[in-house]
């Protein structure tokens, strides 16, 4: 059963604002297994002031932050109480680039988990613009309390 998740269920889940909120949609094909999500990339990101002037590209680190940030979406898909929670990226494995990310492509982010035990999600995540591979990587997550404050 799919389930579409939008920029204010989005904004809900994830502590990112503008200009690091690096996700517009995530539809979840799985509950706790399987998202995709969406990032549409334009001219006016503040990165591609300085990366690069005359010929803008998405910078790698972004690329990554995406597909981590559809993660966490779907790691709190997996997790009771979620609204209490707070995901952390741990790191990434295996990483490679494949082809670059250019202004009005729309990044297409394939994160599946393949491990979740604990505290602790292991995911495999893929960036594509089309049908074109742009990044992939191996992320490890970790679900903590949010403290109160």
């Amino acid at each position: 059963m799919n389930r579409m998740v939008g920029i204010d269920q989005i904004f809900k889940l994830l502590p990112h604002r503008y200009p690091f909120l690096l996700v517009d949609k995530v539809e979840i094909i799985e509950e706790g297994k399987k998202a995709v999500g969406y990032k549409n990339v334009t001219i006016n990101e503040p990165f591609f002031q300085g990366h690069f002037p005359g010929a803008p590209v998405m910078p790698g680190v972004l690329i990554l932050e995406a597909i981590a940030q559809v993660g966490a979406v779907l790691l709190y898909s997996a997790i009771p109480e979620n609204s209490k929670k707070l995901v952390y990226f741990m790191g990434m494995d295996e990483v490679k680039f494949r082809n670059p990310v250019l202004p009005g492509d729309v990044l297409r982010m394939e994160v599946e988990i393949t491990r979740f035990q604990g505290k602790v999600g292991k995911m495999e995540g893929k960036a594509y613009v089309g049908d074109k591979l742009a990044a992939q990587a191996i992320q490890t997550s970790m679900v903590v309390d949010k403290e109160k404050k």
